[in-house]
């Protein structure tokens, strides 16, 4: 695994991007270049020639049909937006994330960073699976980078910021600490999910992806550890059971 952050392009719409995307990663030491539903394909002699030598890049970049399957072995994600997404997270600066990277991967964890297609950026549904928010503090009256710049810029500061720091200090467990892969995390989410539709707390269909981007939100924040969502699990099955011997009784 690289030792950097993963750079991943969700839904790219230009193979010449994807290859000055791996230019700008491989000019900064980055090589894990992950690509969700590429529309254009990614080795074509565009993305070839835009790479200028970063071939070894693109190569190795990894493909995947979701944003969730990308970030599945990450254990801790940024999402780069330059609007605001009405929903309560962090926000980091490309330096402030480059010192928590940092950490992240000095105490053995996996991290990255999710950029939107270029004409849109990220939807909704993509930033709420990411746990901070990146944006670049520039000029407000025009604030426009195209893909490569982004990916260059947070890239630079990663490069830039090379004495790795500790994040604070907590007790931990004997096994599974630090915060879990996304893949724990969004089986949690499905289980929960799953059983709030069961019960009808997700009952009004227009509001139901608001309030489940709510609800991931919340979990989000908490960096959940491997073993405290082996106990959210056991929680959500405990009430579905009380609930279900309950109605039984009743009946």
């Amino acid at each position: 695994m690289s030792q950097g952050p993963a750079i991943i392009l969700v839904r790219p719409q230009l193979s010449e991007n994807i290859g000055t995307t791996a230019r700008a990663m491989l000019n900064c030491g980055l090589t894990d270049l992950r690509l969700v539903g590429p529309r254009e394909e990614w080795l074509s002699d565009r993305a070839v020639a835009a790479a200028s030598g970063a071939d070894r890049v693109l190569m190795a970049a990894r493909v995947f049909d979701d944003t969730a399957s990308a970030v599945a072995d990450l254990n801790r994600v940024w999402a780069t937006t330059g609007r605001d997404r009405y929903m309560v997270k962090p926000v980091d600066t490309p330096r402030e994330a480059a010192v928590a990277m940092r950490s992240v991967i000095a105490e053995g964890g996996a991290c990255g960073v999710l950029f939107g297609p270029e004409r849109t950026g990220l939807e909704n549904d993509d930033v709420t699976i990411a746990d901070t928010v990146m944006t670049v503090p520039l000029n407000p009256d025009y604030c426009s980078l195209n893909l490569a710049q982004a990916v260059l810029l947070i890239s630079y500061e990663w490069y830039q910021c090379a004495a790795p720091t500790t994040l604070p200090a907590m007790t931990k467990g004997a096994d599974d600490c630090g915060p879990a892969a996304k893949e724990k995390l969004l089986t949690f989410f499905a289980h929960l999910e799953r059983e709030l539709d069961e019960c009808g707390f997700l009952r009004v269909a227009d509001k139901r992806p608001g309030m489940i981007r709510n609800i991931r939100n919340i979990f989000q924040r908490a960096n959940l550890t491997g073993q405290e969502i082996q106990t959210l699990h056991g929680v959500v099955h405990e009430l579905v059971t009380y609930r279900r011997k309950k109605g039984e009784a009743q009946g």
